[in-house]
C-alpha cells in the first residue's frame, strides 16, 4: 500500500501525495468532500491542487449523487498521442516552420476555425455519428444553446491556459504527437450553468461549501445535467479527434518524403464522469485532474512545456477507483509564477524546445509545475511507464 490514509467525516482521504507537502487549502478541501452525505471514497493523486469547490487531482465516488464542481468547469479535457513512423533522423535542423504551419491550422487561444470543420474533408477522419451529435445539442441546456455557432467553429481548436500541442520524442528516437485540450468554450459554460442550478437544490444548504453542491439521482435536474455532460464530454472528445487530425495533414505534408504512418491514437479524459461499479455497489466516479488507469488502460500524464511526458499503462488498483494523475500538477498559482519568474526564466527552463518564450507563456513555465519524475515515483502502484517522451516542438494557446 503506498498511499496515506488521512481521517475523513465520512470516509477516509486515501492520498498518493505526501499530506505535509498539499496546501493548506487544498487540504480543507478534500476535508470537505469527506463530509458529503452521498460519497463512497475519495482518492487523492500526487498532482493535487486547489480547484474551485473540489481539487484537481481527486477521485471522488459517490452514490446517487454527482457533484458539477467535482468534474471542473473544461468538462472532457484530456489528452490524444499517437507514435509515428518517423524518427529523431527525419526532422530538420530548425523546427520553426513546423511550429508555424501547426499554429496556421489549429486555432489557439480564444481563435476558431472561419467556418466549422468538415471532418468528413479530413483524411481519414472517422465520421460516423457526426450529424447525430450535432442534433443532440438541440436537447442541451436553453442558457447556452445560442453558443451553437461558436461552439460549431470552435470544434478542433486548442484553447489556451496549459493547453498544449506538442512534437516529441521518445527514448528510443520515435516521434510522438501530442496534444491536450477539452470542450472549448461550450463546456464551460454548461458547467457553470449547472454549478449555479445545484447551489439552488435545498439538499445542498446546509453542505460546508455551497460549491460542492450536487445532483441527486432520479430527479429532473440529475436527468437535464447528465445529458448536457455526457455530451459535452463527447465534445472534448470528437475536439481532440478533429485536432489530431488536422496535426497529422500537417505532418504528412511538412515530411511527405518520410510518408509517415501513424498508430492508433491514444486518447483519455483526465475531468469527466464514469458509472463504474466496485465491490457491486454502483457509482458515479468523478475525475477532476485524473485518468482512468484500470488494468491495461492507456494513458497520457504530461509534464510541463519544457520537462516531457510520460505514456502509461493501468495497473487497476481499485483503491484508487482505478485512476491516477493527470499531470505534474501546478505548485505555484499562475499569478504567482507571473511574479516568480522572467521571460530570461522561461527561454532557459525551455532551452531546446521550439516553442513561445514570451511573458504572455511565463505562467507556464516549469517551474511553476511539480517535478514529474516525483509524480511518477508516488503512483508506481497506479501506472506502468510504457515510453517517456520530451518535447521538440510546443505549440501554447
Amino acid at each position: 500500500m503506498s498511499y496515506t490514509e488521512v481521517p475523513g467525516a465520512q470516509v477516509p482521504i486515501r492520498m498518493w501525495a505526501d499530506p505535509a507537502t498539499v496546501e493548506g487549502v487544498a487540504m480543507q478541501q478534500l476535508r470537505n468532500v469527506a463530509t458529503l452525505p452521498w460519497i463512497q471514497g475519495l482518492a487523492v493523486m500526487p498532482d493535487v491542487h486547489f480547484g474551485k469547490g473540489a481539487t484537481v487531482g481527486s477521485v471522488i465516488a459517490m452514490r446517487g449523487a454527482v457533484c458539477p464542481a467535482a468534474v471542473g468547469v473544461d468538462i472532457g479535457c484530456g489528452m490524444s498521442a499517437v507514435r509515428t513512423s518517423l524518427t529523431a533522423d527525419d526532422l530538420p535542423a530548425d523546427l520553426s516552420r513546423l511550429r508555424s504551419r501547426i499554429e496556421q491550422v489549429i486555432p489557439v487561444g480564444r481563435g476558431m476555425h472561419d467556418d466549422p470543420v468538415d471532418p468528413r474533408r479530413i483524411h481519414g477522419f472517422p465520421a460516423a455519428g457526426w450529424d447525430d451529435f450535432w442534433g443532440r445539442f438541440d436537447g442541451v441546456a436553453e442558457a447556452v444553446k445560442f453558443r451553437h455557432e461558436r461552439a460549431a467553429k470552435q470544434m478542433g481548436s486548442l484553447g489556451s491556459g496549459n493547453h498544449f500541442i506538442e512534437f516529441c520524442l521518445d527514448e528510443t528516437g520515435s516521434v510522438w504527437l501530442m496534444l491536450h485540450s477539452g470542450s472549448r468554450n461550450i463546456g464551460k459554460e454548461l458547467a457553470e450553468y449547472h454549478i449555479e442550478q445545484a447551489r439552488k437544490l435545498s439538499h445542498n444548504q446546509g453542505l460546508v461549501d455551497r460549491d460542492l453542491a450536487v445532483f441527486i439521482a432520479d430527479t429532473p435536474q440529475m436527468a437535464a445535467y447528465r445529458n448536457d455532460l455526457f455530451w459535452a464530454q463527447e465534445y472534448a472528445r470528437h475536439n481532440r479527434d478533429v485536432m489530431m487530425a488536422l496535426y497529422q495533414d500537417v505532418v504528412r505534408r511538412e515530411f511527405h518524403k518520410a510518408r509517415p504512418v501513424f498508430e492508433p491514437v491514444i486518447s483519455c479524459h483526465h475531468n469527466y464522469v464514469a458509472e463504474e461499479t466496485y465491490e457491486g455497489v454502483e457509482l458515479l466516479v468523478t475525475r477532476k485532474g485524473a485518468i482512468r488507469a484500470g488494468s491495461g488502460d492507456y494513458g497520457i500524464i504530461p509534464g510541463s512545456m519544457g520537462t516531457g511526458s510520460y505514456i502509461v499503462r493501468g495497473l487497476g488498483n481499485e483503491a484508487s477507483f482505478n485512476s491516477a494523475s493527470h499531470g505534474a500538477g501546478r505548485k505555484m498559482s499562475r499569478n504567482a509564477a507571473k511574479k516568480r519568474f522572467s521571460t530570461r526564466d522561461l527561454e532557459e527552463q525551455t532551452r531546446g524546445v521550439e516553442c513561445r518564450k514570451d511573458s504572455g507563456v511565463v505562467d507556464e513555465i516549469p517551474g511553476a509545475y511539480k517535478p514529474i519524475e516525483k509524480v511518477m515515483e508516488q503512483q508506481r502502484d497506479l501506472v506502468e511507464v510504457v515510453a517517456k517522451l520530451k518535447q521538440v516542438v510546443c505549440v501554447k494557446g
